[in-house]
């Protein structure tokens, strides 16, 4: 081609034609390689204790000055340390060194060997602490970073964190000193270049990641290995989808419930894992690793792995929608309430075991222990912040159990009462705000597409500008919310006195019930939502997992100084635990028995609160993940999956009852068929029909697809067919007075609009939460679909429930009802590839197990989707993401369940 030609000359017609010089060739008929004579030789000592790893000796007095140049310009010095690690005159070193050097080594290397072995399976050599310092604690190899410091604006009425400049400046030249895994050292005297190798860097780096903030004195439990490795020898890891296990080789462990209740066998295997987890006697081993590679070509790395043998301290009850997670968790706590009574009193210890769970669930939960048990009479039930009115200190450090929302932090008034009491200001500004966006990782690539040419913005517009301030308002919160509880608990209280919140006590256990709740939000499900449920524009506020997050203490390490502080174990439940990636599972065991996985140090939850200077330094510092460190990653977030969390099925329990799943179509009308394609916000007319599917939509371009999924939601045509089942249900023989659920995206208002369906149906009508009805208000709602009607006003009330995903999660409803219809498939997702079918699936599976659960009085449940087609039959988005929703392999992944 021609030399000026350049790509984006394709864009113009006139140079799609180009002229072009074509070369004759012709056969080689001989061939003859020459190797020149060299006076280089390469030595790489193997017994000795010296650093040295490999030498060039016989380098030619030219090529020493080629190499020596930039970093000794007069040319006077002997020796001279060589800078290969950063900038661009290491660079330049770094190639000279790759001609003259690489290849001889490697050859070396293949014939001769190392004094360390190369070989994937080589065995790990054992270092011993260093006399003056522990690994992990060298501030010479990690410098300590400058404190950051939050100063009120009062012109701009915000808060703003900033760090000393000097304090930056010294940060930076101690960087610059600190010491590297390899030295390159050139001797003009003998013409030769040394390569140096310092395990011990390696060796403080893996163990600094492994302790740093999650405790005093814990260096002195970490041992450390390294090996030399070749990137030529590490094969690709096998990864497979992570697994849970079931119970069924363990004892069982018995405890006496209520009249004739018992535990399953299943449940009691259960009980005996998890009380084994509580009773620290799993072990765990903890490991981190840094892997340095040396500059060059030769694929050489140093790698460096720091480990530590702990007993884990909670763990996950897995089991199946329906299999008795309540019930396991209620047999643990009355085999442990003797203990937990003998050990409460004051000034902050409770005997209480505290459950965390959605605000759904609170009174169900109080009704399970009194179902099942007579022993645990101290139940505290925390709907929201007027619950702590009537609370004092005594009944906190005498109760047996205390339940509470996990989005307790966004309760109004809630955060108030914490400044209130540890400050004793009651000031805006001294409050903290719940952060109302997730955090985002930045982009520092570009993929598909085109960089324009400014420095301004490098990667086209994929970075928010506004990313930065979010991250600011969670590190502010984060921030102040911390100093709150510590400085409650520096505190006393009289038992008579009431208001004291939750996170002042110190608890027996936790227990979170619907814990991936808080590990799967997405980036759409909050920087994308908007207040105001009538905007057109946007979506319906959902609850902000933030909050739990933050309650939960999921990005803090050292648990003694997360809110909610246990003298045993945590644990959570879910029957649909989303362990699709290695992150969720590093999360899990964080917040699930402090297990430290690898790389959680540099875990992407911690860009919620990062500043600005902060990314930059974790870009610069944070090694690269070889083939063998994602490998050890999979390894012990499986292992940890083994030894911490089980799943039981109940298949014994569900004999006798089917699952019926029907698919409802209807088609849309002409007009509703030319108002869903105006609502696809951002594709162009050309492209604009019944089969555009989300994917299709461009966020990144300003596509707007909650317009095109608010759309779908309000086809008239959905609700006639949501009337037309609730009404065919209902007139069935025996279903007089049965109870129907309806499941719906709250996000698009999909529960409102089958509300104001139902309703506007003569004799039909439905129970829906209003946005701003009570917590105790919706428990008490939730009970008329949950126990039989008693009275004749329990008679008169609605016959469906129309209930939001985000409501959903953990109820049973199978006593009363076996039909549930779901509005609308569920989508969440801004559009392109921002969605998670593993999670949106897990989510409708969570749906149907409300109902199709042990306990289920009919034989049969009948679960029924409304499919919505175009004028004349067209697959449009229902007909997708059923398809999508239902995929076995998805449903697979969310499960985790090991067959």
């Amino acid at each position: 081609l021609p030399w000026q030609w350049q790509p984006c000359d394709a864009l113009e017609e006139k140079f799609h034609h180009v002229k072009v010089a074509v070369c004759h060739w012709s056969p080689l008929k001989k061939l003859k390689c020459l190797v020149p004579k060299t006076n280089l030789s390469v030595d790489a000592p193997k017994e000795d204790d010296s650093a040295i790893l490999i030498k060039m000796n016989g380098i030619s007095e030219h090529d020493m000055d080629d190499i020596c140049c930039r970093d000794d310009e007069s040319g006077s010095r002997n020796k001279v340390v060589l800078k290969v690690h950063s900038g661009s005159k290491a660079q330049q070193t770094v190639r000279r060194y790759n001609v003259l050097c690489v290849a001889p080594f490697l050859q070396h290397a293949a014939e001769k060997g190392l004094k360390y072995d190369l070989e994937p399976n080589a065995s790990w050599i054992q270092m011993n602490h260093p006399s003056n310092v522990y690994f992990g604690c060298c501030n010479d190899t990690i410098p300590p970073r400058p404190q950051e410091h939050w100063t009120y604006d009062e012109e701009r009425e915000e808060w703003v964190r900033s760090s000393e400049m000097e304090a930056s400046r010294q940060y930076c030249l101690a960087l610059q000193k600190a010491p590297q895994c390899f030295d390159f050292i050139a001797d003009r005297k003998e013409g030769s270049l040394t390569v140096t190798c310092n395990p011990q860097v390696a060796a403080h780096r893996a163990a600094f990641a492994l302790i740093e903030g999650r405790g005093d004195m814990m260096e002195r439990d970490v041992s450390v290995e390294y090996r030399l490795l070749s990137s030529s020898n590490q094969a690709d890891p096998v990864l497979n989808r992570f697994r849970l296990h079931n119970c069924q080789n363990l004892p069982e462990t018995s405890v006496t419930l209520k009249g004739q209740f018992d535990l399953y066998e299943r449940q009691k295997k259960a009980v005996t894992k998890m009380l084994e987890v509580e009773n620290r006697k799993v072990s765990f081993q903890e490991i981190e690793m840094f892997e340095a590679p040396m500059p060059g070509k030769t694929g050489w790395s140093l790698n460096a792995k720091a480990s530590r043998a702990t007993q884990l301290r909670g763990g996950v009850i897995a089991d199946a929608i329906g299999a008795g997670k309540t019930v396991i968790s209620i047999a643990i706590i009355l085999k442990g309430i003797a203990d937990a009574r003998s050990k409460r009193g004051e000034p902050r210890k409770s005997s209480a075991t505290l459950v965390v769970v959605p605000p759904a669930l609170i009174s169900q939960w109080r009704d399970e222990i009194k179902k099942f048990t007579d022993e645990l009479p101290n139940v505290l039930c925390i709907y929201d912040d007027s619950s702590f009115y009537d609370i004092t200190v005594t009944m906190m450090l005498e109760a047996d159990v205390v339940i509470c929302p996990v989005d307790l932090l966004e309760a109004k008034k809630y955060m108030t009462r914490v400044t209130r009491v540890a400050t004793g200001s009651t000031r805006d500004i001294d409050i903290p705000k719940v952060p109302t966006s997730t955090g985002q990782i930045e982009k520092t690539g570009a993929k598909g597409v085109w960089i324009p040419a400014t420095s301004q913005d490098p990667y086209g517009g994929a970075n928010n500008s506004n990313n930065q301030k979010r991250r600011n308002e969670a590190a502010r919160f984060t921030y102040l919310y911390h100093q709150h509880i510590n400085a409650i608990r520096q505190k006393s209280f009289d038992g008579d006195e009431k208001g004291i919140p939750l996170e002042y006590f110190e608890y027996e256990r936790v227990f979170v019930d619907e814990i991936h709740e808080c590990l799967c939000t997405t980036k759409d499900e909050l920087s994308e939502a908007k207040k105001n449920s009538n905007d057109d524009t946007g979506f319906h506020k959902e609850k902000n997992r933030r909050a739990g997050r933050e309650f939960l203490g999921i990005t803090t390490k050292n648990p003694s100084q997360r809110p909610l502080v246990f003298r045993k174990a945590i644990f959570g439940l879910t029957a649909t635990p989303l362990l699709d990636s290695t992150n969720r599972v590093i999360e899990l065991a964080n917040l699930m028995g402090n297990a430290y996985i690898i790389t959680l140090s540099s875990h992407w939850r911690e860009l919620e609160r990062e500043s600005c200077r902060n990314i930059f330094l974790d870009n610069l510092l944070e090694p690269k993940q070889s083939r063998e460190i994602r490998k050890n990653i999979y390894a012990k977030c499986q292992d940890y999956l083994d030894l911490a969390c089980c799943k039981n099925k109940n298949e014994e329990d569900m004999e006798g009852i089917v699952l019926v799943e029907k698919t409802s179509k209807i088609r849309m009308s002409e007009e509703e068929g030319e108002d869903y394609k105006r609502s696809q916000s951002g594709i162009s007319p050309e492209s604009k029909g019944f089969g555009i599917a989300p994917e299709d939509f461009d966020p990144t371009a300003g596509h707007d697809v909650s317009k095109f999924l608010k759309q779908n939601a309000r086809l008239a045509s959905r609700g006639e067919m949501l009337v037309k089942l609730c009404k065919q249900i209902l007139s069935e023989k025996g279903n007089e007075r049965t109870k129907i659920v309806v499941f719906a995206d709250g996000r698009i208002g999909a529960g409102r609009v089958a509300a104001e369906f139902l309703n506007n149906e003569v004799g039909l009508g439905c129970t829906f939460f209003d946005k701003d009805t009570a917590v105790e208000e919706k428990n008490k709602m939730l009970s008329w679909y949950q126990y039989a009607d008693v009275t004749e006003e329990d008679k008169k009330r609605p016959r469906v429930l129309v209930l939001e995903f985000a409501h959903a999660a953990g109820l049973n409803l199978q006593a009363e009802c076996s039909n549930m219809i779901l509005f609308t498939p569920l989508y969440i997702g801004d559009g392109g590839t921002t969605s998670d079918p593993i999670a949106d699936a897990s989510t409708e599976l969570q749906a149907i197990g409300r109902v199709f659960r042990p306990g289920q009085a009919k034989s049969k449940v009948n679960f029924y989707r409304i499919h919505v087609e175009g004028p004349n039959g067209e697959e449009c988005l229902d007909g997708k993401l059923i398809r999508r929703n239902t995929d076995k392999e998805t449903i697979e992944m969310a499960v985790n369940a090991d067959d």
